[in-house]
């Protein structure tokens, strides 16, 4: 007899306020001002606990990373398989839906010759013919003494320029410490830090790899970087959800 495994369910219904309750038109002016915006309870806390409750269950996941092993910190993350679970395969092509034309602006300020399509499946598509065809949501966990370094998530040739992470933790209660740090890298210029407080459920949306910024003489690009500091107690869950999939 074969042993089947069974998946952890999943609440299907994300919690409130939906996506398009947002308000669009600030997220932009934020990313255009400090290359992130925060989503305010973007999932209810009951999602948010089902999503953390899934790490263990390694049926759900395609790979697992031990960041000390690799230089890039302390803790560990998993990348989800496809299916991707209902919330985040709900997630992922409603927000790409908003941040698509924000994306689009941000390259051709860049000078980038890069035109993103308005259906995330539509993108997806270019990612798998060019071999990037493994999926790039990922939950992350940290403990007592974790962090992550300042790092970009590439993957491959295609890349979106925005991506989103939502803690799925609650400060304060479940965990001390573990800031989300976002660096900005200007020609000539030192470098800039931002840290980005969140609760349990709210959603950072920030760049990936480079964004404009209007300078006196024009618009010039400029490389972000993010990372997590250092948990001091407890434990961390947070959900990234990263638009392109990975070779």
């Amino acid at each position: 007899m074969t042993n089947v495994r069974k998946l952890t369910p999943v609440p299907p219904v994300l919690g409130s306020p939906c996506i398009d309750a947002i308000d669009w038109a600030i997220v932009e002016r934020d990313l255009d001002a400090r290359g992130c915006a925060v989503l305010t309870q973007l999932l209810s806390p009951d999602d948010c606990r089902a999503l953390a409750a899934l790490y263990p269950d390694d049926a759900r996941f395609r790979s697992r990373v031990v960041m000390a092993r690799h230089g890039f910190g302390r803790g560990e993350y998993k990348y989800f398989n496809y299916p991707l679970p209902d919330p985040i395969a709900q997630l992922r092509p409603h927000l790409y839906a908003q941040l698509v034309p924000i994306a689009n602006r941000w390259t051709t300020t860049m000078g980038i010759d890069v035109h993103y399509p308005a259906e995330h499946a539509d993108f997806l598509a270019r990612c798998h013919q060019a071999g990037q065809n493994r999926p790039t949501p990922l939950l992350l966990q940290y403990v007592e003494g974790d962090y992550n370094c300042l790092h970009q998530d590439l993957y491959g040739e295609h890349v979106f320029p925005l991506q989103v992470a939502i803690l799925l933790s609650e400060p304060g209660r479940a965990f001390e410490g573990g800031e989300f740090v976002l660096t900005e890298q200007r020609p000539r210029m030192q470098s800039r830090a931002e840290v980005v407080p969140l609760r349990q459920g709210d959603a950072v949306v920030f760049a990936v790899h480079n964004r404009p910024v209007q300078g006196t003489r024009g618009s010039y690009r400029v490389t972000m970087r993010h990372g997590v500091s250092r948990l001091r107690a407890g434990r961390r869950h947070t959900l990234g959800v990263i638009f392109h999939d990975a070779k």
